[in-house]
């Protein structure tokens, strides 16, 4: 045991503090495996009295820190700080309340997202945010990188259903923002917290705002001959004041990598798809469904296929939520990119990925949020070729860069974490980064809390390539 380590072993009992080099290596890398780092050790609280203990001696002893859930991050937001510590939050997983009349759970912060679904499901309610991962991915992180997913367009980001967070901040102090109603006074720190990519602190108790479920879906996928007519689609329709509750593209190689996985049977002379699933009291729905036939119909598809039954809605959403791992049959390792692009644009903007592609050789595969432009390329390469990571890594940032020069952001729902943080001055001026960085120490004036993230400026760990995540391999996760 790291003499450095004798502090906290009078915290956390011998097999709750590991800092043997096999343990250690659970927690080396994230989702965003491209990045690896080794940390001085990892304690695991059971208690909410424990994760402050744990900051409080981190803070006391200047020693940074990373708090960790699932680590699903794919922005490398939860890679550990070299001779740092990891605290892990996934024995923090505990529903504390559910209050069916007030519509709220209150959680901890290793609880799974999913779980609040099922565990809200009795009583006709649900969590709305939905990230592809939310099998396993924690409300923690969700809230550390203000999550989204496929129904983000009408429902919104995790800051939208986060109504109140007890936290610890990175100098040990115990906070409480927000509280049990949706109506508060004063700054809204709960939505400062969200998003604050653990660099604030770390949340012990979180109040969610829970939804009635959906009384009914309609839900379409429209083949397209090109992207670009697919992306004017989503124009089309928005324009036409429709608010589905999810609109995803697909383009023709995501629809190869989801047909070998999934067998999802889309249309095979398509170039891209779009699911367009509209929702709501059945009433509304019989409008809108014929509206949206009508806007549809006016944007050149190739072939529509609505939905009949539950059964073939859930073999649609099959084959869109299977594309990230699916890509795995397609190339040994790949990075996601996470841009945003103004929607009137993005047509324009699946043009230029191509381009890219075919002019740096690299294979880019595309599925994203379509309603609210966020991009999803897929960089495809064979990181046992030499010099493949490099250019994968290039194109990823032409894609960045891109996205900053057409209006939009680096970043729709994964984080600026370590993958982006080079391009966090080109999208912000100066003073508006001083400013960040001004905020950030004053929840953290040491600054131990996951540092080297967002901001630029600080040594990167080492790079190396180590593959999918061995969940993602496995068919558990998949990245978004």
């Amino acid at each position: 045991m790291n003499d450095r380590l004798e502090g906290l072993r009078k915290l956390f009992p011998g097999h709750r503090l590991v800092a043997d080099a096999a343990s250690r290596a659970a927690f080396e890398s994230d989702g965003l495996t491209a990045f690896s780092a080794k940390p001085l050790g990892v304690v695991i609280p059971e208690t909410t009295d424990e994760v402050i203990a744990a900051v409080r001696w981190c803070h006391d002893n200047d020693v940074p820190f990373v708090a960790r859930g699932s680590g699903t991050s794919l922005s490398g937001g939860s890679l550990p700080v070299a001779d740092g510590i990891v605290i892990a939050l996934n024995r923090l997983n505990r529903i504390l309340n559910l209050d069916p009349d007030a519509r709220t759970a209150v959680v901890e912060p290793g609880v799974i997202n999913i779980k609040v679904s099922q565990a809200a499901a009795p009583h006709g309610l649900y969590f709305a945010p939905d990230p592809s991962s939310q099998t396993v991915c924690t409300i923690g992180g969700n809230v550390a990188f203000n999550s989204g997913g496929a129904h983000c367009l009408k429902y919104g980001m995790t800051s939208n259903h986060v109504i109140g967070i007890k936290a610890v901040t990175a100098d040990g102090e115990v906070v409480t923002m927000g509280g049990p109603s949706v109506e508060t006074i004063g700054p809204d720190y709960t939505g400062l917290f969200c998003g604050s990519e653990g660099l604030f602190g770390v949340a012990l108790e979180i109040t969610l705002r829970l939804l009635p479920q959906p009384e009914q879906f309609h839900t379409v996928l429209v083949g397209y001959d090109s992207l670009r007519a697919a992306g004017d689609a989503v124009s089309a329709v928005i324009d036409s004041g429709l608010l589905p509750g999810a609109m995803e593209i697909m383009d023709a190689t995501s629809i190869e990598a989801a047909e070998a996985a999934v067998q999802c049977n889309y249309p095979h002379d398509a170039t891209a798809v779009l699911i367009v699933e509209l929702e709501g009291p059945s009433e509304r729905l019989a409008f809108e469904r014929d509206q949206l036939e009508q806007v549809i119909a006016a944007t050149g598809p190739i072939v529509r296929v609505v939905a009949k039954d539950d059964a073939e809605r859930l073999r649609i959403w099959k084959g869109r939520k299977s594309v990230f791992s699916a890509v795995g049959r397609l190339s040994p390792d790949f990075l996601v990119q996470d841009g945003v692009v103004p929607r009137k644009r993005l047509g324009e903007a699946l043009v230029r990925i191509e381009e890219i592609g075919k002019r740096s050789g690299i294979r880019v595969a595309n599925v994203f949020h379509a309603g609210d432009g966020n991009l999803h390329p897929l960089i495809m390469f064979d990181g046992n070729q030499p010099g493949q990571l490099h250019r994968a890594e290039e194109v990823a940032a032409e894609l960045s860069r891109m996205c900053i020069e057409m209006g939009g952001s680096i970043t729709g729902e994964h984080g600026v974490g370590m993958e982006k943080r080079d391009f966090l001055p080109q999208m912000f001026d100066e003073p508006t980064v001083d400013m960040f960085d001004r905020l950030r120490r004053a929840f953290d004036p040491k600054l131990v809390a996951n540092p080297g993230k967002m901001f630029p400026g600080t040594e990167a760990p080492a790079l190396s390539l180590t593959g999918l995540h061995p969940l993602e391999k496995a068919g558990v996760i998949h990245r978004e």
